[in-house]
């Protein structure tokens, strides 16, 4: 890689490589470690093919589409979460309750399929279609309309406290702040 490009794939992992460490913590079923390690390989992979690539956010998030899919595949799946530290207890009520829900949001989030959480993921988080993401996942756009709502069935039976919350409730939730431990930039 001649120095142009080294200093252009530098300034793209500062710029974005928060917003790539959301996505993949999220892919990663909200084990940051597991999501560090996923952006680390993509940012690996993307580096080797630097000058090549005309849409840098959009290749690595690709990479880290297919990587988190080629996870799941896997034989012997990993079952645990691990997170650096435990939650912090809050005195304000409200950010409490937002914080509890949250936790409650992501253990469940965690408990579904990687399959699962990654539609869920691209359809939610990311606000794709359907049609998107069955081609980010080499399948059919009904494969993943009935994962989405396998999906949602599940979440819903794994925490129905997540029912209660309602459409001015689910507003002021922060959409991104599902990783266990706070994303810094």
């Amino acid at each position: 890689m001649d120095a142009d490009a080294q200093e252009s794939f530098r300034e793209f992992v500062a710029n974005r490589s928060s917003a790539l460490l959301k996505t993949a913590v999220l892919l990663s079923g909200g084990d940051r470690h597991a999501g560090e390690d996923l952006l680390q390989n993509a940012l690996i992979k993307a580096a080797g093919r630097w000058h090549r690539i005309d849409e840098p956010e959009a290749y690595v998030r690709q990479i880290l589409y297919r990587q988190q899919i080629s996870r799941w595949r896997l034989k012997w799946p990993r079952r645990e979460l691990s997170v650096a530290e435990p939650p912090e207890t809050g005195a304000d009520p409200d950010a409490s309750s937002a914080a509890e829900l949250r936790l409650v949001m992501r253990q469940a989030l965690s408990r579904l399929t990687a399959r699962q959480r990654t539609v869920l993921v691209l359809r939610y988080f990311e606000d794709l279609p359907e049609a998107e993401v069955a081609q980010l996942l080499g399948c059919s756009v009904g494969t993943v309309r009935s994962t989405t709502h396998r999906s949602l069935a599940r979440l819903r039976s794994l925490a129905p406290e997540l029912a209660a919350l309602g459409p001015a409730k689910a507003e002021q939730l922060p959409s991104h702040d599902y990783s266990p431990v706070e994303v810094r930039s």
